[in-house]
């Protein structure tokens, strides 16, 4: 339980602070915004959806494509995991039209700031050990 909320968190946490520091990354409020019937009229609001969405994404996705891409994950000693977390997010960037994240380069500071978030996270969450 405690991996899935951090998850959650990070991918919340990533995409807030990326919209703040990245330039290039645009949050969109559109009309027909809506989750289920509810509408997401705020900036926030889609960044929670978004953020849940991608948390998600990294909860069931992440780990078949860690498996598929294992030979080149040993090839690179673990650098093709970078990429499989930027698929992730231009995922939800192709999914979604409230976000747009141009190509290449903020691509790649939004899944930094997304990994770094989700090896802090846990850090500080952490369970205590019993004993």
């Amino acid at each position: 339980m405690g991996k899935i909320l951090s998850q959650l968190i990070a991918g919340i946490l990533g995409l807030w602070l990326a919209v703040i520091f990245i330039s290039e990354i645009k949050i969109r409020i559109l009309p027909d915004s809506n989750f289920f019937g509810v509408p997401l009229t705020a900036q926030w609001h889609i960044i929670v959806f978004l953020g849940l969405t991608l948390g998600l994404l990294n909860i069931f996705l992440k780990p078949v494509l860690k498996m598929i891409a294992l030979p080149l994950r040993i090839v690179t000693l673990g650098l093709f995991s970078l990429v499989i977390n930027m698929v992730l997010i231009w995922a939800v960037d192709l999914i979604f039209q409230e976000i747009t994240i141009p190509w290449f380069w903020p691509l790649l500071w939004t899944t930094l700031i997304i990994w770094f978030l989700s090896l802090i996270i846990p850090m500080l969450f952490g369970r205590k050990e019993k004993g």
